[in-house]
């Protein structure tokens, strides 16, 4: 069945690949969102089922930019909330701009284009991608701080929001991904290599974003074979 389906995230890493894969189906219509528009019309140009959007989490106005960006579609039946920012930095030399840059992206701009979407929203499927940095319980690293306790909230908000509306046909859900081969994985851990490529993981995210909002609402999903 043909879903217009918004990724934010898009231009680089998972996102990328999770476009390239919803792109193969032609009946899809997919809106790419991300602050590098360049990057996204060069990667997407050649899908006629992909339109491309600059957007950047880290700014004051993103839910009145996303209405914006939405007001060209009708209606939206999947939300892949995949954009991350990450700042590797000890405890005591995190600065408020990185706390900020990081909570920003992670989570209050993450909810915020979550709000824009709503609107748009009759039956659909919300997907928040976490790490399992931010899962309770699981292991953690130095200097990651600022980018895995906003990882953490973003868990909380998929449980906040599939409570507010559990009476509706909008289901959200989080999966908290472990090592997969990004730049944003060499950042963190310079010169590990994960077991997991960008499109092996694309792979189960859009199967996921695509179907299990027939089955869970409010889940915090482990999907990892390793952590550095």
């Amino acid at each position: 069945m043909p879903k217009t389906i918004v990724v934010v995230g898009a231009s680089r890493g998972i996102g990328k690949a999770v476009v390239d894969l919803l792109a193969q189906n032609a009946e899809h219509k997919i809106l790419a969102l991300s602050r590098n528009l360049e990057k996204m019309n060069a990667s997407f140009g050649k899908y006629p089922n992909v339109e491309c959007h600059a957007l950047d989490l880290n700014q004051s106005n993103v839910r009145a930019h996303c209405e914006e960006i939405f007001q060209t579609i009708d209606s939206i039946d999947v939300l892949i909330n995949n954009a991350g920012k990450l700042v590797n930095k000890p405890f005591t030399e995190l600065t408020r701009e990185d706390l900020e840059g990081c909570y920003n992206v992670n989570i209050i701009g993450v909810m915020e284009t979550t709000q824009a979407a709503v609107a748009k929203m009759k039956k659909a499927h919300i997907v928040n991608i976490s790490s399992v940095g931010g899962f309770q319980g699981s292991m953690k690293f130095p200097g990651l701080s600022a980018y895995s306790t906003s990882k953490a909230a973003l868990c909380s908000f998929t449980e906040l929001f599939a409570e507010e509306y559990k009476d509706t046909d909008i289901k959200t859900n989080c999966l908290c991904l472990g090592a997969v081969q990004t730049e944003m994985l060499e950042e963190a851990f310079p010169g590990y290599e994960a077991p997991v490529s960008p499109e092996k993981m694309a792979e189960y995210i859009v199967n996921f974003a695509l179907t299990a909002d027939q089955w869970m609402n409010g889940k915090i999903i482990p999907v990892s074979l390793s952590n550095p």
